[in-house]
Order: C-alpha cells, then sequence, then structure tokens
C-alpha cells in the first residue's frame, strides 16, 4: 500500500516538473532555430503565481542532490552513534559515515534509506519555502515603498543609443553649419 502511494507521488511530481519545463524549446523546434542564444524562456506572459512555482520546482529539485548527500552522511552519523557510540575500532566503525567506514561495512536497511530520502526531501522543500517567502517579503516591501513620481512627470529610460553609419553628403570645401544659422556680428 506504501509503495503505491509513494509511485503515485512520484508521478505526479514528474508529471508538474514536465509540466512547467520551458516552452521555448518546443518554439525554437518549430522554427527549426536552436541556437543557443535563441533559447531565452520569456516569462512576460506569465501570472506572478506560476513563475513562483516555477523558482520553487526549480529550488527544489536542484537542491535535492545536496541535500541527499548531507542527510546521508548525517543519518549515517546518527546510525554510527545509535549503534556503536562512534567507537573507532573496526567493527564500530562498520556503521561509520563515508569517510570514515571500514571494509564489511554495514549497509542501510530499506527503511533507514526511505528515511533518508524522505529527510532530503523535507530539507529541500525547506529550502525551496524559505527562498519563496524571502521573496515574497521582499516584493512586498518593494511595493510597500514605491512612491508613485507625481502626475506629469517626466520619465526618462536609459538605453543605449543606435548606432547608424551616417553617409557624409557635404563636400570638404563645404560647412555642415548654413550661414542663416551663424550669430550676426
Amino acid at each position: 500500500m506504501k509503495n503505491v502511494f509513494f509511485k503515485n507521488v512520484i508521478l505526479v511530481i514528474i508529471f508538474l516538473t514536465l509540466f512547467l519545463c520551458p516552452l521555448s524549446q518546443a518554439e525554437a523546434q518549430t522554427t527549426g532555430d536552436t541556437s543557443s542564444a535563441d533559447m531565452v524562456f520569456d516569462t512576460t506572459g506569465f501570472p506572478q503565481w506560476a513563475k513562483d512555482l516555477r523558482r520553487f520546482d526549480i529550488i527544489a529539485f536542484g537542491s535535492f542532490p545536496f541535500s541527499m548527500f548531507f542527510m546521508n552522511f548525517f543519518y549515517d552519523v546518527y546510525r554510527w552513534n545509535k549503534y556503536t557510540g562512534f567507537d573507532f575500532s573496526a567493527e564500530g566503525r562498520q556503521y561509520a559515515p563515508w569517510p570514515f567506514k571500514s571494509a564489511g561495512a554495514i549497509e542501510k536497511t530499506s527503511a533507514e534509506f526511505r528515511n533518508t530520502i524522505l529527510l532530503a526531501a523535507g530539507l529541500s522543500l525547506t529550502i525551496a519555502l524559505t527562498d519563496f517567502i524571502i521573496v515574497k517579503i521582499r516584493r512586498d516591501m518593494q511595493r510597500r515603498n514605491y512612491v508613485p513620481p507625481p502626475s506629469g512627470s517626466v520619465i526618462i529610460e536609459r538605453r543605449p543609443a543606435d548606432i547608424v553609419d551616417e553617409v557624409n553628403e557635404f563636400d570638404e570645401n563645404e560647412s555642415p553649419i548654413e550661414e542663416d544659422a551663424l550669430p550676426i556680428e
């Protein structure tokens, strides 16, 4: 019964991951252009909750390998303390974590391995949730501190100038300044 539950959870996670994949890859395949410069995922048309969910998904799945590594190490340290009390003899190091293991180390049971995976998944979700909360707080603070410019204000946007090759229309002897524009002395 528990195996069916875990299989269903994994399938839901896989489908959510596939749902949130970048759509620009499909667009590039239809246009035939697969250069990496054009493979930019544009999120301007998506609502904020979809952007937040995508960021949560990326952080949760991205931090899982690191969480698994650390949880595996700490769970081995816990087992080592539980069964041998940090004994450094050859028999005591059978439960030690990776750098301290002796030959003939006792492997984890399936229940212990499952607990390690669940702890790593929980840590990954905690990291992603913490990031979501921090980003949400920052966004709310920016909204509260935003002061719109007074009405009638001129908004100046800085952007690079367009470089245009101008053809010199004047002869070498001819001045580009018209005589009418010169000040009268």
